[in-house]
């Protein structure tokens, strides 16, 4: 018999040859982004295989159900869960619906390069705290990011690397701020579709394209019906490691050990191998036909420019003067 812990620690004993053990305890774990052998689902059954190896035999065990994408529900009814505690952990990138602050990682060109980003993230890094506090918040527990890379356009028929050449081109963005902002800015038509929308979106000519992926999702998802893949950098890409805030006070320490280091394990472990994973499908999508485009320095700067003029003075209202500073104060000078 396995119980749940989601709202409070629940003691119920079990005797063996005199000895009183605890039951399991019994976390939930899911992802609204990736399946059964996805990157993002092996990452997920990494994480829950850690937490239970490193609690096994001990009168603190810990088993977790696994459920991947839309299982559950979609990324918002997920979101919903794990804020409310019917999912206890989740690798997830989390909707603005509650705190708008949850879209700071979606300012557009406040990193350039991957030094930039883990030095942002790890621990004791600007963007760590910021999102530590946040999560706090809003009732959640901050473990790490889960970096994917540096995001693009992915379109059919035709491409754009300015501004000019985007007009007239309908992409699909996640709704999350700043993101339908940031495409504006750079010249697009921006529709916000839920994900499990966006193939046959694509599919029907609603969108000519997805925006604001890393090259992996557009080749695993849509290569069929989408040809270029212009790296516009215009966001580093990264979901999250987090649990119920509640779920996370019903453990011991010994317990919450087991889940913090289990996740930490997974974090830096992502840091370590997404650049890498990233060229291999940049590599698949080129040979799939699809083409991949980089921008030159000046496409790049001037993109930068424009999205920054435009947009950054939009996030103060949302984010507040003081993260805004700090954005300011830690994004590179242009």
């Amino acid at each position: 018999m396995h119980i749940k812990y989601t709202f409070a620690a629940l003691s119920m004993l079990t005797f063996y040859s005199g000895v009183a053990f605890s039951e399991p305890v019994e976390l939930r774990m899911a992802t609204g982004s990736g399946g059964p052998g996805s990157s993002v689902g092996n990452s997920l059954d990494q994480w829950a295989a850690l937490i239970e190896e490193k609690t096994a035999g001990t009168p603190d065990e810990i088993k977790v159900d696994v459920f991947y994408q839309d299982e559950l529900g979609d990324q918002k009814e997920l979101f919903d869960l794990l804020v409310v505690g019917e999912v206890d952990m989740m690798i997830n990138w989390p909707m603005t619906s509650y705190d708008e602050r949850m879209g700071i990682r979606n300012v557009p060109y406040m990193i350039f390069d991957w030094e930039q980003a883990f030095n942002a993230y790890k621990s004791g890094g600007w963007l760590n705290e910021i999102y530590s506090e946040v999560h706090a918040d809003l009732g959640l527990k901050y473990f790490g990011a889960y970096p994917e890379g540096f995001s693009g356009v992915a379109t059919r028929d035709k491409y754009a690397t300015t501004v000019e050449e985007a007009k007239g081109i309908t992409v699909r963005v996640p709704s999350n701020f700043p993101n339908p902002l940031t495409i504006e800015a750079m010249g697009y038509t921006p529709v916000a579709l839920a994900w499990g929308e966006v193939y046959t979106s694509l599919q029907t000519g609603v969108v000519d394209g997805d925006s604001g992926n890393v090259i992996y999702w557009d080749y695993e998802y849509f290569r069929d019906v989408l040809d270029y893949y212009v790296r516009t950098r215009h966001t580093f890409v990264s979901g999250m490691l987090s649990m119920n805030q509640n779920s996370w006070d019903s453990l011991n320490e010994f317990q919450k050990n087991a889940v913090a280091d289990a996740a930490a394990e997974i974090s830096s472990k992502q840091f370590e191998n997404a650049r890498a994973f990233d060229q291999t499908y940049v590599e698949k999508a080129i040979e799939s036909g699809m083409e991949y485009i980089e921008l030159t320095d000046e496409e790049l700067l001037s993109l930068a420019r424009k999205t920054r003029g435009e947009v950054w003075p939009e996030i103060e209202d949302a984010f507040g003067k003081e993260l805004v500073d700090k954005i300011r104060e830690n994004a590179p000078s242009l």
